[in-house]
């Protein structure tokens, strides 16, 4: 009677520890099933995290690139404008000189000149001498014989030729010019006349070239102001000249 008792009770606590165990299995699957899922979970959010980190960097990097490209167009509008500004100013600071240059009077020709370019003054006008009848009647420019001769004065040639042009053989080749104003100018002593009688010239035009023809001394030019074509009628070349802007 005992020893069955004792069966019963041993059966009882055996199975009571099998469902201990089976219960605590139980309990260590859902566990270990909450734990995966866990797992899964976190690592799905760090996938989450990464592409939302990913996509962020790339905004921010299309959105340098934009700023940078507009920051590149507007400096090229800047610069292209400055460009205008000054190509304005420039093309205005031309046109302001233009129309100053356009406003200024014409420079005007000279109307007197020197018969000779380069040239050393010798005998003067009224000057004493062996060389002459009387007193010096005009102004002597000492130049090798070939110097370029001008007109000092428009005008047209009354007398061009040997003897002095008819005013003596004293002379050498002359040449007379009448002015117009009551005034001429005489050139001898040439040794080429380019003129003749009749020919009307202009204010530093050639008419001859210098030379050492008649009574003379040596290579020059003999220069009168008259108030007449002829002989005698000569005045002070350099004073008359001077009078016209003209210096020797």
């Amino acid at each position: 009677m005992f020893q069955r008792v004792t069966s019963r009770s041993f059966l009882a606590s055996h199975l009571r520890t099998r469902a201990a165990v089976l219960a605590a299995g139980v309990g260590v699957s859902a566990v270990a099933g909450v734990g995966i899922a866990a797992a899964a979970s976190n690592t799905a959010a760090t996938a989450t995290t990464a592409t939302t980190s990913a996509s962020a960097t790339a905004v921010q990097a299309q959105a340098t690139a934009q700023a940078k490209a507009a920051q590149a167009k507007a400096a090229q509008a800047k610069a292209a404008q400055t460009k205008a500004v000054e190509a304005k100013k420039t093309a205005e600071a031309k046109k302001a000189a233009e129309a100053k240059k356009a406003a200024q009077p014409a420079k005007k020709a000279a109307s007197w000149v020197s018969p000779v370019k380069s040239y050393t003054v010798s005998a003067s006008y009224a000057q004493a001498g062996g060389m002459w009848q009387s007193a010096h009647s005009g102004q002597d420019y000492a130049v090798p014989s070939g110097t370029e001769v001008v007109a000092t004065h428009g005008g047209t040639i009354v007398k061009a030729g040997g003897n002095g042009a008819g005013d003596g053989p004293a002379y050498g080749n002359a040449v007379v010019v009448n002015h117009g104003d009551g005034t001429y100018s005489q050139y001898a002593h040439l040794s080429q006349v380019n003129v003749q009688p009749g020919q009307v010239v202009k204010t530093g035009q050639k008419i001859a070239l210098s030379g050492n023809t008649g009574n003379s001394s040596g290579p020059h030019l003999h220069f009168e102001i008259r108030t007449s074509s002829g002989y005698g009628s000569a005045i002070d070349p350099v004073k008359f000249l001077s009078g016209k802007g003209v210096r020797l």
